[in-house]
């Protein structure tokens, strides 16, 4: 499609600097439903980015929009911090039907502010409290948030820079695959662990994400995360998950960590668990952690009874039947067969990909084709982010909803970005 660059003077005359996505997708966008997105002057948008994986139940999803009119039609509670409401009363008796007692997971739930790096702030500071000890262990290419304690377990360097400040009490360790399986998995951190004159703390916690989203796309095995979780038992640290992107379904499994067979003791939630994009987030913990004061961590937006109430609403119509896991599965086979096609008709590029459920990476040898290919793509209507510590990965982000039709034309278009790249 011919796109005509809009008048953009109030956003680059007023808004900060800072702004990002924006750059990339040069439109302003008007409307959006299901898995395409409109701007102002017409164009339509297939949407494979669903606000950084936010909205995996699609854009202004009708079930989820329907409970949340009628609940501001009714003058339900919008604001009420830590207050009990029949909309946080709900949510929490359906999160444990629904999602716990199936899964025989024992979680108390926490509700810190309503993003993801309000959670991960969360649990390193319960971790902490608990243990005693100010050391966290992170791995490499990890992302968990921008706020001082989630940056200091955050591996990239554009990132942390930003701090301005040194970033303390954090100590990364190799992810899965980051040393080409040369070394036996965990042999210098348990090395470090178990010498007296290595200089590691005790840590108090190890925070991982199963998949790696911002850092590239990066998958860890069952098996080295079975592994973690072993270490950690055997060394007195906690297992916090940092499932705020991954999960409520984008592996397929409501949470990523289920296919390793690990119950970690603290697990953090956000983006589409509010299920209409709007802001909330969830620290979950095993009841023996929760040594929490009354009052002792809080913030004014920790209770966001309009995402309750969107939440619930998503739990009942996606996640009752068992049918979004097995939906979400079938359509990441859809994905890895077209990328493999993909990958072969180029084999000169050195294309990889890697993947599961609907998270995929695509990566070139020429590391700066990723973000030439995200261009093009959003030329022929297709949006599309990069991933990874130079931007070198191109990172597929479709709606769990997305039909097997729309995810084909997202596909192929990917497809022709490649070639007409090339």
């Amino acid at each position: 499609m011919t796109i005509t660059p809009p008048e953009l003077s109030v956003f680059e005359s007023l808004e900060s600097e800072v702004r990002s996505y924006c750059r990339g997708w040069p439109a302003v966008f008007d409307r959006a439903q299901g898995s395409r997105m409109h701007d102002e002057d017409g164009h339509t948008y297939l949407d494979f980015f669903s606000g950084a994986g936010a909205l995996n139940y699609g854009h202004n999803n009708p079930v989820l929009k329907r409970a949340l009119l009628d609940y501001l039609e009714r003058d339900g509670i919008t604001h009420g911090l830590d207050m009990s409401t029949t909309a946080k009363r709900a949510f929490l008796s359906t999160f444990q039907d629904v999602i716990l007692r199936p899964r025989n997971l024992d979680y108390k739930v926490m509700f810190p502010g309503p993003t993801g790096t309000n959670a991960v702030e969360a649990a390193l500071k319960l971790a902490r409290k608990v243990k005693g000890r100010e050391s966290i262990i992170s791995f490499t290419n990890a992302f968990h948030g921008m706020s001082l304690g989630s940056l200091a377990v955050t591996g990239n360097a554009f990132k942390r820079a930003g701090a301005g400040i040194p970033l303390v009490h954090g100590t990364p360790m190799p992810f899965d695959h980051y040393l080409d399986g040369r070394v036996p998995d965990f042999l210098w951190f348990e090395r470090l662990l178990e010498d007296q004159g290595s200089g590691l703390n005790q840590p108090a916690a190890v925070i991982v994400e199963t998949i790696q989203g911002e850092g590239g796309i990066n998958v860890a095995r069952p098996e080295w995360l079975r592994g973690l979780a072993d270490l950690c038992r055997r060394r007195d640290m906690l297992l916090i998950v940092d499932d705020i992107q991954m999960g409520c379904g984008r592996t397929g499994p409501f949470f990523s960590f289920e296919e390793a067979g690990i119950v970690p003791d603290i697990v953090t939630l956000s983006k589409s668990i509010g299920g209409y994009g709007l802001p909330m987030s969830l620290t979950l913990f095993k009841p023996e952690l929760d040594l929490w004061e009354p009052g002792e961590h809080n913030g004014t937006f920790r209770g966001n009874n309009p995402a309750f109430v969107t939440a619930t609403a998503a739990l009942d119509a996606y996640w009752a039947d068992g049918q979004m896991e097995k939906q979400t599965i079938a359509r990441g086979e859809q994905v890895e067969a077209a990328l493999c096609e993909i990958v072969s008709e180029h084999p000169a590029s050195g294309a990889e990909f890697r993947g599961r459920g609907l998270v995929w990476g695509l990566q070139f040898a020429d590391k700066e084709r990723a973000a030439k290919v995200c261009a093009r793509a959003f030329e022929l209507g297709l949006l599309l982010e990069t991933s990874g510590p130079e931007s070198e990965v191109v990172k597929l982000l479709p709606a769990l909803t997305i039909s097997p039709e729309e995810l084909d034309e997202g596909l192929r278009i990917i497809a022709r970005a490649v070639r007409e790249t090339a």
